[in-house]
């Protein structure tokens, strides 16, 4: 049984017992902001300041202090919730779901995620994942025992998908496709040509698609397409939702799945043994949130500005480059021409006091880059002073010709 556990989670150190530069997680890294750095590998809006309204902070409070919250709600999730949800994905997904049947609430859109491939990967079953990606969704395979086939996105071709390395890859063992859209890391938004190149590539192979659409709130120039919603594609398409990202409200830990009356009727099933019940209170807060989103659009404005900025800042330093990212707070930093990404993000936080995410952690393609997280911090011009910390270490480090190592 040992050995069972060891090979199952082999890939899944957390930081408890080894040093682990993961995504957003592990208690050293944790220790870090003891030392004065700043922290920005964490996708959690504004951390560690203040990020809830205050009509939902009240909804929260009085949700609490009502006898209710001390007690479980159905393990499918809260139906006044799936009803303001379901309004929303009509407007914004172009999805028209019925929300007593179509809609799971979920702790979290990790757990949502991990949820949504459980019934349909075993052993020896191949996962296609665009790549770089979400690491938890190499992780999710790997524990259930699949096989993680990476599908290269390349920069010079803006990270869009190309039929091709879809269809080079596939093989009779082919379950799935994990699609993070936008994606994390790259904050790609994948265009019209992309989403119907997959969805045509999906349906010809009789594939599932498990779409993780945690950063979908903030797309700026271009246009966003919910794939669940194109044609065909809804009973073949799992997506997956979380409040964290668009409304600042991680700490809750509420997300949702959607998916077809045949694929949802599985999960329902299975929801109270696996998922157990989301926060009561939590739940009630959201519906809060839900019928008042206005707040969100303070957000966009702060991290349109950042985005920005960081684009400017960041494309000033000599051999070191990044595009305009397309959505969310994050940025994809090229530093390829000067080092090993791992040795620069050592050095950042020595050097500049900033700690970001090395680009290998988010699979094939993401050596020689790291990501950076513009949404912390309330205060601007915290997050400003630490891109330009990166700047000076950056230049610093190739004015000591540490590139030429």
């Amino acid at each position: 049984m040992k050995e069972k556990m060891i090979d199952a989670f082999r890939n899944a150190s957390g930081g408890l017992f080894v040093k682990v530069e993961k995504a957003d997680v592990g208690g050293s890294y944790q220790q870090l902001e003891k030392q004065g750095v700043a922290l920005m590998g964490w996708a959690d809006p504004y951390m560690p300041d203040s990020s809830m309204p205050k009509h939902v902070e009240d909804a929260l409070v009085d949700a609490i202090r009502n006898p209710s919250s001390a007690h479980y709600t159905a393990p499918i999730g809260n139906q006044e919730l799936k009803y303001e949800i379901a309004k929303k994905l009509n407007s914004y997904n172009g999805l028209d779901v019925d929300p007593v049947r179509n809609i799971l609430i979920t702790p979290g859109s990790d757990s949502g995620l991990y949820f949504s491939i459980l019934p349909f990967i075993g052993k020896g079953d191949e996962v296609l994942i665009p790549s770089p990606s979400y690491p938890n969704n190499y992780l999710n395979i790997s524990i259930m025992g699949g096989t993680v086939v990476p599908v290269p996105l390349h920069e010079d071709y803006g990270y869009q998908l190309i039929i091709e390395d879809l269809e080079s890859r596939l093989t009779s063992r082919t379950k799935m496709v994990i699609l993070t859209h936008p994606n994390n890391p790259t904050t790609t938004v994948y265009n019209r040509d992309s989403l119907e190149t997959l969805c045509r590539f999906i349906i010809k192979n009789d594939l599932i698609l498990v779409c993780d659409q945690a950063f979908e709130d903030f797309c700026y120039e271009n246009e966003f397409l919910t794939p669940a919603a194109m044609p065909g594609m809804f009973e073949r398409t799992v997506t997956v939702f979380s409040f964290s990202k668009g409304m600042g409200l991680s700490g809750l830990r509420v997300g949702y799945v959607v998916c077809s009356d045949v694929i949802m009727d599985s999960l329902y099933a299975n929801a109270v043994s696996v998922l157990g019940a989301t926060s009561t209170a939590s739940q009630i807060a959201l519906i809060e949130a839900c019928k008042d989103p206005g707040f969100m659009e303070d957000f966009r404005k702060s991290f349109d500005f950042r985005r920005k900025a960081a684009f400017e800042i960041i494309n000033s330093i000599p051999n070191v480059t990044m595009d305009m990212p397309e959505s969310g707070f994050l940025c994809w930093v090229n530093v390829s021409k000067i080092g090993s990404s791992t040795e620069i993000v050592d050095y950042l936080v020595k050097e500049a006091k900033v700690s970001v995410n090395d680009g290998i952690n988010y699979g094939t393609g993401g050596e020689g880059h790291f990501r950076v997280v513009l949404g912390v911090y309330k205060d601007d011009s915290r997050v400003i002073d630490a891109l330009n910390r990166i700047k000076a270490a950056l230049t610093k480090w190739q004015d000591e010709g540490r590139n030429q190592r």
